[in-house]
């Protein structure tokens, strides 16, 4: 991936790791990619992990595809990788916030 992409996809950045998925012969299983790639760290927004501490938990798992291994991916990160916990930039509901208001929107 040239350096003028993201690579960061639902709060994960593969970094270098990026290019090596997409030029993996699948299907590949979790042990095989373990031992070769299992150093190679992911960056979230609260840190950094390697593959191994993410995918550790999947043995005997076969990805048929990138897309499938980066799916087990965003399944399989820890709770740490994601954001502030019940955030949400759409807001909630002046009702369901208890708030009252007389106004009416137009």
């Amino acid at each position: 991936m040239s350096d003028d992409q993201d690579s960061r996809e639902q709060g994960i950045d593969f970094g270098d790791l990026e290019d090596e998925l997409a030029a993996l012969e699948y299907p590949i299983d979790n042990d095989e990619l373990l031992d070769t790639y299992g150093d190679a760290e992911i960056t979230h927004p609260n840190g950094t992990e390697t593959l191994s501490d993410v995918l550790d938990e999947a043995e005997g798992q076969t990805y048929g595809s990138e897309g499938e291994l980066r799916e087990m991916v965003f399944n399989m990160v820890g709770e740490e990788a994601v954001g502030r916990e019940g955030y949400s930039d759409r807001g909630g509901s002046a009702e369901s916030e208890g708030i009252q208001n007389d106004q009416e929107s137009f």
